[in-house]
């Protein structure tokens, strides 16, 4: 007697053979990618100008490299020789993907002239034949089937897509590449992150910036599932001086593709904000601290920096050089977290982020108060410390503009590089910190602090060193903080409100990044300030939006954009204990290898 064990080969949801779907998606992204060279509207009032033959603009260039991603991920997909290196993990999930932001962003872009210029009679044959092309694209993509089956076939249609792009492990790699090919793919990545973040900043608030975003959305989980992040993620690790050393160039690149300060001020805000969160990474993230109420220490090491910097209005009357200043800044704030955390650090959960919530709004209604009126004439109340004057170190004076390298540098960007130096100290203490004994201690104090009191370890005393450590980063932060925007006032250092920085905002950048990581809490401070910068037109409702956004993240992805190992782990069920990731091995490397021990 025989069983028939014929299993029904998995399928995607259009009824396609697989080669076709392939072909027929890459000739798709083809004539996207080609439509970009025609007219897509006759009126230029649209931003961007897209009334041009043969010079692709605005959100075109959007649809042109969305529309050359999906060609390429598909040829790879198809096998052709020399490309395979582009897909070493799944191949049709990443095409689908592609294939759905180039969609997304091109069918935006298309409704978004129809109803700011009144019509789709304002359509050019150009934006007709993107649309049908991407529409087409995103079809074929459709029947592709999943890249790895699952032991049961999916019945529904959102089953079906679903399965189509679930991640697939990362293979083997046949052959190392010399150590100097793996720093160019290094400094190629961050060539390429640099020039998509100054293509994002640069864009035109409202519908642009919407496009490149929905865009964004999707083409960075079509490389993610594509597997080149993960062999980005190797190399860094390999090569990790290297690595840091290429993101910080890169960095400083920024303020010269400006051509004024418009956006570059928006490149230091967000630096600054970023090394807040950071600091704040040291207490929430490696120590487990809830703090609701770290912007108060940003808000000490301003206004510390504002008294002694030289401001008219200062009622100290004292003009302290950087250096000192900045010093003056982190040692308050260290004070500060010293005095706050000694007598409630014993508490924990709850009854710690309530109390560190107070001690942020105690702050903030101190500063109001100390005003001469209700308190000691010190820092005038609402009206703050205004009119700080720029920083000045070794004759190079912040407030003017500079040439380096033939690129004139005005205020912003001076402050932008500044910065950049603070962030890399910050960066630097954090790794070392993290990476030693008294890390350790504090992760073990996060993940059981019972346990790890039964090991020996002193909790209160590092959990205070944590905070006091996290209050001294925030203090440098808020000393340039004060000199770029020239003022500091209470309204500045509130829990929660429409714009960053606040206690919210910067809990969110640590969560959104990833608790624990280096670069986490930098992509979030910048993807929180970035956003909101550039979508000024949902003001009124960026919270609401805000809240949306957070209850999302906790539902599909709790452990951050940049998670550790540790916290995937713990929020998503892998089947296996807590073991480094199984990777499957290429087909032709493991008949080789069982052909040798033949």
């Amino acid at each position: 007697m025989t069983t028939d064990t014929t299993t029904t080969p998995a399928r995607g949801l259009l009824p396609l053979p697989e080669r076709t779907a392939r072909l027929t998606t890459a000739a798709g992204a083809l004539v996207t990618a080609l439509s970009t060279g025609l007219a897509w509207t006759w009126s230029s009032d649209f931003p961007g100008d897209l009334t041009y033959n043969l010079s692709p603009a605005g959100l075109q260039l959007i649809t042109l490299f969305g529309g050359l991603l999906t060609l390429l991920l598909a040829t790879s997909a198809l096998g052709t020789r020399g490309l395979r290196w582009l897909t070493p993990a799944g191949r049709n999930a990443p095409t689908l993907l592609a294939a759905l932001a180039t969609f997304a962003a091109t069918w935006f872009t298309l409704i978004a002239i129809a109803v700011q210029l009144g019509g789709l009679i304002n359509l050019e044959p150009g934006g007709l034949l993107a649309g049908l092309a991407s529409l087409l694209t995103l079809l074929a993509a459709l029947a592709l089937p999943p890249d790895t089956p699952g032991d049961t076939p999916p019945t529904g249609p959102w089953q079906r897509f679903t399965a189509a792009l679930a991640p697939t492990p990362l293979r083997r790699r046949t052959r190392e590449l010399p150590a100097w090919a793996e720093i160019l793919i290094i400094a190629a990545a961050f060539a390429a992150g640099l020039l998509a973040f100054t293509y994002g900043i640069d864009t035109d608030d409202g519908a642009p910036f919407v496009g490149y975003l929905l865009f964004m959305v999707l083409a960075v989980p079509a490389l993610h599932r594509a597997g080149l992040t993960a062999r980005l993620t190797a190399l860094t690790r390999t090569h990790r001086g290297v690595a840091l050393g290429a993101a910080f160039l890169a960095a400083a690149c920024f303020p010269f593709t400006q051509d004024t300060d418009q956006y570059t001020i928006i490149g230091a805000n967000i630096l600054i904000f970023a090394t807040v969160a950071l600091g704040l990474n040291v207490v929430v993230g490696l120590a487990g601290l809830l703090d609701l109420g770290y912007v108060a220490f940003l808000g000490v090491g301003a206004y510390a920096a504002a008294l002694v910097s030289g401001s008219a209005e200062s009622a100290l009357g004292l003009h302290f050089p950087f250096w000192a200043a900045l010093l003056t800044g982190a040692a308050a704030s260290l004070v500060f977290g010293v005095l706050i955390g000694a007598p409630t650090l014993r508490l924990r959960g709850d009854y710690l982020a309530i109390v560190t919530l107070g001690f942020g709004e105690i702050f903030r209604i101190a500063m109001l108060n100390l005003n001469g009126t209700t308190g000691p004439d010190i820092t005038n109340g609402a009206m703050g410390i205004p009119n700080i004057p720029n920083l000045e170190i070794l004759g190079f004076n912040f407030g003017e503009t500079h040439t380096v390298l033939g690129i004139p540098l005005a205020t912003y960007g001076n402050y932008y590089l500044l910065m950049i130096l603070v962030t890399a100290f910050v960066v630097l203490v954090f790794r070392r910190a993290a990476a030693s004994r008294i890390g350790r201690a504090w992760i073990a104090i996060r993940e059981d602090e019972t346990a790890a009191i039964a090991m020996g370890i002193n909790s209160f005393r590092l959990r205070l060193l944590a905070f006091a450590l996290g209050a001294a980063l925030a203090g440098l932060a808020g000393t340039v903080h004060a000199h770029v925007v020239t003022t500091a006032t209470p309204e500045q250092f509130q829990f929660a409100g429409p714009q960053p920085p606040n206690s919210a905002f910067l809990l969110a950048a640590v969560i959104l990044g990833g608790m624990g990581t280096l670069s986490g809490p930098l992509v979030g401070a910048a993807l929180l300030f970035l956003i909101p910068a550039k979508l000024d037109f949902l003001q009124d409702y960026q919270l609401l939006l805000f809240g949306i956004a957070l209850v999302l993240l906790m539902r599909f992805r709790p452990e951050g954009l940049i998670p550790d190992r540790r916290k995937q782990l713990e929020f998503h069920e892998t089947g296996q204990l807590d073991v480094p990731d199984q990777r499957l091995p290429d087909t032709d490397a493991t008949l080789g290898a069982t052909q040798a021990k033949a």
